[in-house]
């Protein structure tokens, strides 16, 4: 059989598609693409008007999102099944391990514990993650996941990124270092 440049073409085509169809690698070309998100401009960022909002802990102890107030704050919605959310978990679990105790991280999910923990377990990771147990404030809501924010001493939002980032970077290191002075 002869094979001539489109049939090659075609071939390596349906290898790529099906590459980027496979989890893993789906996953790691994610990751590629990934860069570290901007911050809202000062005009357009949005200060949080309702802090009233209770999260039940699954590895950590429940939290009355009042408690943040005048702490810069990291909050992530996410879920085991999200390949976008997979492929940022490595960056984020770095940047938690450096400012656990100094930035208060939150991460939601509306999955059970017995499937977040295998997953932790799995992958080496222990961020302190909740469940919704009341609303949550309107301008975090998101029908995207991965939605992260950070949030300032103030409760005004800095940033606001819906998909997958990169958050170990320089970048989000030096913003979060200005918000913690």
């Amino acid at each position: 059989m002869k094979f001539n440049s489109k049939t090659i073409s075609n071939i390596v085509f349906v290898i790529i598609i099906g590459l980027l169809l496979y989890p893993p690698t789906k996953v790691y070309f994610i990751r590629l693409v990934s860069f570290s998100p901007s911050t809202i401009t000062e005009e357009q960022r949005e200060e949080l008007v309702d802090h009233n909002w209770n999260l039940k802990g699954l590895n950590t102890t429940n939290i009355d999102f009042n408690e943040t107030k005048d702490k810069v704050v990291f909050v992530n919605f996410w879920a085991t099944w999200c390949p976008p959310c997979i492929a940022e978990m490595p960056s984020i679990q770095k940047l938690y391990d450096d400012y656990k105790g100094k930035v208060e991280f939150i991460f939601v999910s509306n999955e059970d514990w017995i499937t977040i923990d295998a997953f932790y377990k799995n992958k080496g990771y222990d961020l302190p993650t909740y469940n919704i147990l009341s609303k949550v404030p309107d301008q975090l809501v998101s029908n995207s996941i991965p939605a992260t924010f950070i949030i300032d001493k103030n409760g005004t939002i800095v940033v606001d990124k819906k998909g997958p980032a990169d958050w170990n970077s320089d970048k989000i290191r030096i913003l979060l270092d200005e918000l913690l002075q």
